[in-house]
């Protein structure tokens, strides 16, 4: 394999062993607000998936297929959103907003490990849906301990292995010319521009692994819900078919803002005069939408919003022990 120090040569052009990342080119006053506005968002993003692990934990009537995948749902938006955002916001109140070689190479590596596993995460709590809805008879014999956790494994598996095979192939070629990256962190798009070799191989990688584990999770996803909405709408009841609807609801509009931002960011081609508009679309995919997700999580599940409540009231109005005693005297 080619070192750091050879990939960096080819003929007279030559790249420091730094990159600078470009991001957002806006005036001082506006960069101090757009600090605050990344801060905020970030810590909301961290500690509703903090607490979304925390109710999960502490109350056993969530011990179930859906919350665990939900809680594995949630360390993975805390990592997918850390890999960008701190460094991120380190970069908008400097100047020199450089990156080691190494360490794009790390950003990149966990930021596709992330997006790679919620792909397989979210095909695997559309499995668990359809179990649940279509065949509720078997739902805890199918949807068991031990599935679970394998789905779940399954999921960072091929996250963590197929990316790290990518991630090293990509840094081990040769960058040359400018190292300016057009983008506020090293994704995969802007850092291939600066390779000063042939990107076919590599290039049918990624779609091959487009395919195999970002189409299929897909597919997947789409094919559970399809079964999951002809079982609703065959429901004799609109009472039922609103109960069994509300238990998918918020899964879906997580797979919908998941699958929807990254077709903006990826899929639809870019132009030059647009880079600022492209790197607002990648924050909204980077940074918005795990802020959405316990979000929305919280608010159209009942569930977690009775645990919620009783955690609130529990914790801020404790019970007066001293009631308690009057009321036992007078039963």
């Amino acid at each position: 394999m080619m070192t750091y120090s050879e990939s960096y040569l080819k003929g007279n052009q030559t790249i420091s062993n730094v990159f600078i990342l470009v991001g957002f080119l806006y005036p001082n006053k506006l960069q101090i607000l757009l600090f605050l506005v990344l801060l905020v968002i970030y810590l909301v993003t961290l500690m509703g998936n903090l607490l979304i692990i925390l109710l999960i934990k502490l109350n056993t009537s969530l011990h179930t297929p859906m919350y665990f995948f939900l809680v594995n749902l949630s360390v993975l938006e805390i990592c997918f959103t850390t890999s960008v955002i701190p460094q991120l916001l380190v970069h908008v109140l400097v100047e020199e907003k450089t990156i080691s070689i190494a360490g794009c190479a790390a950003q990149m590596y966990v930021f596709t490990i992330m997006g790679l596993t919620e792909c397989c995460l979210l095909a695997a709590m559309a499995y668990d849906r359809y179990v649940a809805i279509c065949h509720p008879l078997h739902y805890t014999t199918i949807m068991s301990g031990r599935v679970c956790v394998l789905l779940a494994a399954a999921s960072w598996f091929i996250g963590i292995s197929v990316e790290v095979a990518k991630t090293m192939w990509l840094f081990s070629l040769p960058f040359c010319g400018s190292n300016h990256i057009h983008h506020f962190f090293c994704d995969v798009p802007p850092v291939m521009k600066m390779i000063c070799t042939d990107t076919s191989k590599i290039k049918i990688l990624g779609i091959t692994v487009s395919v195999l584990f970002i189409m299929s999770p897909f597919l997947l996803t789409l094919v559970s819900y399809v079964c999951i909405i002809s079982t609703i709408l065959k429901l004799p009841s609109a009472e039922g078919r609103r109960k069994a609807f509300s238990t998918c609801s918020s899964h879906l509009m997580v797979v919908t803002l998941f699958y929807g931002t990254g077709h903006i960011t990826y899929l639809i081609p870019k132009s030059s005069s647009s880079s600022d508009t492209d790197q607002v679309i990648a924050l909204l995919n980077t940074l918005v939408v795990p802020a959405l997700n316990p979000i929305i999580y919280t608010l159209r599940n009942t569930e977690v919003k009775g645990a919620l409540r009783k955690a609130f009231e529990k914790n801020v109005f404790p019970p007066n022990p001293g009631n308690q005693r009057r009321k036992f005297r007078k039963g």
